[in-house]
């Protein structure tokens, strides 16, 4: 499929938009963000994996705001599975602002598979593989997982109990979510929340990363949560 026509964003508009995020990158990483928008530009005129279609409000609401969980959490290296990964958010993102996490991602249509495998392989992103897969049917192939991780979720009881499970033993859970969701969530037994971080931008989005809780152990105490709030009141609202 074609990936020439759209514009690239050009670097000081991608460093810019990152900044209000306080993330900075590399002139590597700004390369791969113009490539990949290109690319999902161009597909999403035949295969829909986003509904955004203005390339700046692609930049911020998939790329700012998939990266910003690296930081926030934060993400540095181990395994980390995407589920609904659609397409590539926040996997890929992540991937490249963290080069040395082993990404999974999970996306059962395979027209959007399709491309998930082209971004890989455009991007030279090594560590990067898709799995054409219902999350429900995986298990100890991905395990032990360090993260699991999705913005695209709409049933958080099974994805959670999947993610606790025997088989996954997913370490954390990053969900981006709305701000509705947040009560139902918390209720869900099995994981130790810490408070939401509130998205840059944003009035009703939410980051919230829970831990796994393995049996016989407690959960996390008020000043634990308190810990894990590191720096949050710092970022930009």
């Amino acid at each position: 499929m074609s990936t020439s026509n759209p514009a690239s964003l050009s670097e000081p508009t991608i460093r810019r938009a990152f900044g209000e995020f306080q993330l900075e990158l590399s002139a590597e990483q700004v390369l791969k963000i113009q490539q990949y928008i290109r690319i999902l530009l161009a597909w999403n005129e035949k295969v829909n994996l986003t509904a955004i279609r203005d390339p700046l409000e692609m930049l911020y609401r998939h790329f700012c705001e998939s990266i910003y969980a690296a930081a926030a959490v934060p993400v540095e290296n181990g395994r980390l599975a995407d589920v609904g990964s659609g397409g590539g958010f926040p996997g890929l993102p992540l991937k490249i602002f963290r080069p040395s996490l082993q990404v999974f991602l999970i996306e059962s249509n395979i027209k959007k598979a399709t491309f998930l495998a082209e971004i890989i392989r455009e991007l030279g992103l090594a560590g990067a593989q898709v799995l054409v897969r219902r999350y429900e049917e995986l298990g100890e192939e991905l395990a032990p997982l360090d993260y699991v991780c999705s913005r695209a979720l709409g049933e958080f009881q099974p994805f959670l109990a999947w993610a606790g499970s025997q088989g996954v033993a997913a370490g954390e859970a990053i969900l981006w979510i709305g701000a509705r969701d947040l009560d139902e969530i918390q209720k869900i037994p099995g994981w130790a929340w810490r408070e939401p971080i509130s998205i840059p931008h944003s009035l009703r989005r939410l980051l919230l990363v829970g831990k796994r809780i393995a049996p016989g152990a407690e959960p996390l105490d008020s000043s634990e949560k308190s810990q894990s709030k590191r720096g949050e009141g710092e970022l930009p609202q």
